[in-house]
């Protein structure tokens, strides 16, 4: 009996939809896109100006839409069920495509959408099946098409004047351009300083005492440019105040005394989803998004299976269905009282601009309190279902009210120092009884409530106690958190809901922004010296494209396309016009960062050169100026014999005195003079070619070179260290586990094998940022000079100071053993890209000799071996014999082959137990200092 089909984007949908759907339905996932745009081509049609796109499967996703169409082929119906959004429309579409020449009567194609998984909803929506909206489609094509056009035509501009590896983003360069304005804001920022002048003052002749703050004289509020509370500019200011205030009568001049009501705030948006999970949970937005998915997805609740918990969590809307208000008044007249009841429901009026598609996010079901089922939940999917929960609730109560005081009080002298307090009383709680919003200032009311105020009348006389002066300076505009950038960008009209957690992930593993600390709550954007150089560079020779402005007239663009309002290929032509002509003109005008040599009044630390800045692989360096770039010349003996005149006039001619006269032999280089005249290079090349070896010689430089470190963000400042740098799962939102395979080190989702599985990875990249080499007290055994301790690619080293002219590089030998292969080369201790430690010949690649297994400089009293190796089994720590084939391991084979043996010679038997086996290495979480910034590879956005 043949079933319809259902098709969704993941498995955890899948899981939850099933269950309300029954036996004649059949729910699969395709896992995300399905189709998208080629990898190595732009696949956008631009020179007819019809910028079609070239729409492919990926693919990672061939096995899963050859899946669907075979079951598609024998089904009665398909639903295509992706998330509401255009996101999801796209999704759809693409299934539609691939599934129409299977079933070949698109009626048998429905498309179906719900804002919360709950069998009501699902019910409903299928029985209100749709065909695809083209519209939605149409507007989630046209944003993959700008961000393409962007990024297929810029980034390689950034490849050829900046670095190899950059790419550019339409909105994501807008957000960098956010965080570099405010640095520069905070940089240039000059404090002023400003007095308040509070006052300690009681009832006379008895009462309690209270503060009063200074607000001006006679009437006029005191001010101070630049500064919103009411101050005086400095202390001979503050001085003189105080003195008169000594000598003055004090009085209460007014007492107002009013109620004042505090309405609840609306349920959230994503925005304020994503504002106050970092504020309150201090989840970063991309973790906000990722538990908030599975909560929407569905969660097992034991014996009730698998329930979507609250509505689709990508929306700008405030609406809220009738049926759930009406579930919500019931929940609050039922368990809290009918005094936290209003009598009509509360309504809250969307944003101008929002898309008004969806629900605000809310509960699916009010009546399932978060404390009831939180055995359910793990901690963090507790802690966003509660607050989700908390402000749906509190959005439906009455508000919270207040008794609240204004005390206006004269310090008479010379003149009349006005004075001000306020108190309040919580008289009734409302709202509050369920939930508190936090907000970046401090709140009135709660300051408000701090300050007890005894009974008071008019003209009542006061007695000063004390007088509080507090010196004070303005401070800098805070740099941006996640919470306030995601707060700018809305308030800008930047982006959309669904988009604010791609563009914080984004700046982030491209390196252009960094944030200090990298978790909680208090994580400030700081931007990175690519980052700030990048930003400069666009938005200077793309003044139009990357204008704030701008890019959110495209967004309200997007809106219209959605809305059926204007044609996709109409935004794209006067989208394509601007960046067209920006694009021809930055190709000619573009700085070459690449190129850069800025002089500076900094000296070389060897020679007293100037020093220049340079651009390299990790940044801006200092370089001396005094370092020669040209070829050394080779001089071979048959040349000399023939003509030493000649030879002599093209060194000349190349280089300049002085230079140096070079031996080579196999890649050691030996220096046999620095010379300076025609006579001493002559000596030299004779002397040099005496000995047989391969002669050069090369222009004396110096390659004196330090990192520019006051153009990088400090990533070891204290605040960078509270806490453990973790990464969460974009999925699922839980905490990212460090593997192994065959690649190295990656980072995955720990339910990576689970049922369903979350297949989320990240991979560590091999970039870190250099810190200064520290010195050692050991000298170079080559040439003297001390050696030092650097940071490379895969972790620290020790070399000569006097690189690149000395290549020492000190290894960690096996004393006592030679090459057993060579019989030359020392053994060494090696790391592979892997990070797995091996040994092998220091004569590579001239010798091959390698061992997993760490060789011991010990003969074998069997068969002879002039080593043997340690290798951890169950009994213990072994010596073995590499000739011992049963206890040597062998070699992993290729697929579809048998294990290799191990490679002997002789057949020997020796092995001898040394020790009990130590303790496992533990795996290390990676850290910026040990394993560099974490990159994701760019992939479509599922």
């Amino acid at each position: 009996m043949s079933k319809s089909l259902v098709i969704v984007e993941s498995p955890a949908k899948a899981k939850t939809i099933n269950k309300y759907l029954g036996k004649d339905f059949q729910v699969e996932a395709s896992f995300g896109h399905i189709m998208d745009l080629p990898k190595r081509d732009i696949g956008v049609e631009l020179e007819n100006r019809t910028f079609e796109p070239t729409l492919i499967v990926t693919p990672d996703k061939e096995k899963i839409v050859a899946k669907l169409r075979k079951m598609a082929a024998t089904a009665d119906a398909v639903y295509l069920a992706p998330d509401p959004d255009r996101e999801g429309e796209a999704i759809a579409a693409h299934l539609q495509r691939q599934l129409l020449p299977i079933i070949k009567d698109k009626r048998k194609i429905h498309r179906v959408t719900f804002n919360e998984i709950t069998k009501k909803a699902v019910a409903q929506a299928f029985e209100h099946a749709r065909d695809v909206d083209e519209n939605l489609v149409d507007a989630q094509q046209t944003r993959r098409v700008l961000d393409r056009i962007v990024g297929y035509q810029i980034s390689p501009l950034l490849w050829d004047k900046v670095r190899r590896g950059l790419s550019a983003g339409r909105v994501q360069t807008v957000a960098v351009r956010l965080i570099v304005e405010r640095e520069r804001e905070v940089l240039a920022f000059r404090p002023v300083e400003y007095w308040t002048l509070d006052a300690a003052v009681a009832p006379v002749p008895e009462g309690p005492e209270f503060i009063a703050r200074f607000i001006g004289i006679d009437g006029t509020r005191a001010e101070v440019p630049t500064v919103s509370a009411p101050s005086v500019p400095d202390q001979k200011t503050a001085d003189e105040i105080l003195a008169a205030l000594e000598k003055a009568r004090w009085a209460v001049r007014s007492v107002e005394r009013k109620e004042r009501r505090r309405s609840p705030a609306p349920p959230f948006t994503t925005s304020k989803l994503q504002q106050d999970a970092s504020r309150q949970l201090g989840f970063s937005v991309k973790r906000t998004m990722g538990v908030a998915q599975r909560l929407y997805e569905g969660v097992d609740l034991g014996s009730e299976g698998s329930i979507g918990l609250i509505t689709y969590m990508r929306t700008d809307s405030t609406r809220v269905s009738p049926d759930a208000i009406a579930a919500v008044r019931e929940w609050i007249g039922g368990k809290l009282g009918k005094q936290y009841l209003p009598e009509s429901a509360n309504f809250y009026r969307s944003k101008k601009d929002a898309q008004d598609a969806h629900e605000a996010i809310r509960p699916t079901n009010p009546e399932m309190h978060p404390d009831e089922i939180r055995r359910f939940l793990s901690d963090e999917q507790y802690r966003m279902y509660k607050l989700i929960w908390q402000r749906f609730v509190a959005s439906q109560m009455v508000p919270a009210v207040y008794d609240q005081t204004t005390v206006n009080i004269a310090a008479t002298s010379d003149r009349t120092y006005d004075f001000r307090t306020t108190g309040s009383v919580l008289k009734f709680d409302g709202f509050l009884k369920v939930y508190h919003e936090e907000t970046d200032t401090a709140d009135e009311d709660d300051e408000a409530l701090k300050n007890a105020l005894p009974p008071l009348s008019d003209g009542d006389a006061l007695r000063l106690l004390r007088t509080l002066p507090e010196q004070h300076f303005t401070e800098p505009p805070p740099r941006y958190n996640e919470a306030s950038l995601v707060k700018e960008l809305e308030e800008r009209g930047i982006g959309r809901p669904s988009t604010y957690s791609s563009i914080i992930t984004t700046i982030q593993d491209r390196e252009y922004a960094t944030k200090v600390p990298p978790t909680g709550r208090g994580g400030r954007f700081f931007p990175t010296e690519i980052g700030t150089v990048v930003n400069d560079l666009l938005v200077g020779n793309f003044p139009y494209i990357f204008d704030t402005a701008y890019t959110a007239k495209l967004e309200e663009e997007l809106d219209d396309i959605e809305d059926g309002k204007e044609r996709w290929t109409d935004l794209l032509k006067g989208f394509y016009g601007h960046f067209e002509e920006e694009l021809k003109q930055a190709e000619k005008h573009m700085r070459n960062i690449k190129r850069m040599e800025e002089p500076t009044d900094e000296k070389c630390d060897l020679c007293g050169s100037p020093l220049v800045l340079k651009w390299g692989k990790f940044g801006s360096f200092f370089a001396c100026s005094a370092y020669g770039k040209e070829k050394p010349v080779a001089v071979s003996a048959t040349a000399w014999k023939k003509d030493a005149k000649k030879v002599m006039a093209r060194v000349e001619e190349k280089l300049k005195y002085p230079v140096t006269v070079k031996t080579t032999e196999e890649d050691e280089s030996t220096t046999v003079a620095e010379v300076h005249t025609r006579a001493e290079l002559k000596q030299g090349i004779e002397t040099a070619l005496g000995t047989g070896r391969k002669v050069t010689v090369e222009q004396v430089s110096c390659g004196f070179t330090k990192e520019n470190h006051a153009a990088k963000p400090d990533l070891q400042a204290s605040d960078a260290q509270n806490g453990p740098a973790e990464e969460y799962c974009e999925n699922c939102g839980k905490v990212m586990v460090l593997r192994r395979g065959p690649f190295g080190a990656y980072m995955s989702c720990p339910d990576y094998n689970a049922d369903p599985p979350c297949k989320t990875v990240r991979r560590l990249s091999q970039k870190q940022q250099q810190k200064p080499a520290v010195p050692l007290d050991e000298k170079c055994p080559k040439c003297g000079k001390q050696l030092v301790l650097r940071s490379g690619s895969y972790g620290e080293f020790v070399s000569c100071s006097g690189y690149p002219k000395c290549k020492y590089v000190k290894q960690n030998l096996i004393e006592g053993l030679k090459c057993p292969k060579c019989g030359e080369g020392d053994i060494a201790e090696r790391k592979a890209r892997t990070g797995n430690i091996f040994w092998g010949c220091t004569r590579y690649p001239k010798c091959d000799f390698t061992s997993n297994l760490k060789p011991v400089a010990q003969k074998c009293p069997q068969c002879g071996s002039p080593y043997v190796v340690e290798r951890v089994m169950d009994g213990g720590l072994y010596l073995v014999c590499p000739n011992n084939k049963e206890m040597m391991p062998r070699r992993r084979p290729r697929k579809g082959q048998k294990a290799e043996e191990p490679q002997t010679t002789v057949e020997c038997g020796f092995s001898e137990r040394i020790g009990d086996a130590p303790p496992p290495a533990q795996v290390e979480r990676p850290t910026a200092a040990t394993h560099g910034p974490v990159v994701e590879e760019e992939q479509p956005v599922a």
